[in-house]
């Protein structure tokens, strides 16, 4: 069966890195077009960030543009979060996603926690 595992989380100050990893098995990964979610406390859902297939085309939200990277390594069927300069309101769990079409997402991680102190 599909699944999706993140890591990289933690507890981290203000203007500090952390890199978030999803690990995928049981599809063919290139396939996909891939995500990363947020959702924070008392909050919905919201989208980060996300790249094609083909991985030519990124997408972010504008609050973490310019500060997080999204990219895939289709041979280790894992996509990463760069985050940078992190902020207390980037605190939430993120979540990773697999489409393979252009419209919902059909597979979803666990989550992973991120916190930020100021």
């Amino acid at each position: 069966q599909v699944r999706l595992v993140e890591s990289g989380g933690g507890l981290v100050q203000a203007g500090d890195s952390l890199r978030l990893s999803c690990a995928a098995s049981g599809l063919i990964f290139s396939m996909y077009g891939l995500g990363w979610f947020r959702q924070a406390p008392g909050k919905d859902r919201e989208f980060v960030a996300s790249i094609t297939r083909s991985g030519t085309t990124t997408y972010y939200a504008d609050s973490v543009k310019g500060r997080f990277t999204i990219s895939r390594d289709d041979a280790e069927s894992t996509v990463y979060l760069q985050m940078n300069s992190l902020k207390p309101e980037d605190t939430a769990v993120y979540f990773c996603a697999l489409r393979y079409g252009r419209a919902e997402y059909d597979y979803w991680g666990q989550g992973t926690q991120v916190t930020v102190s100021s």
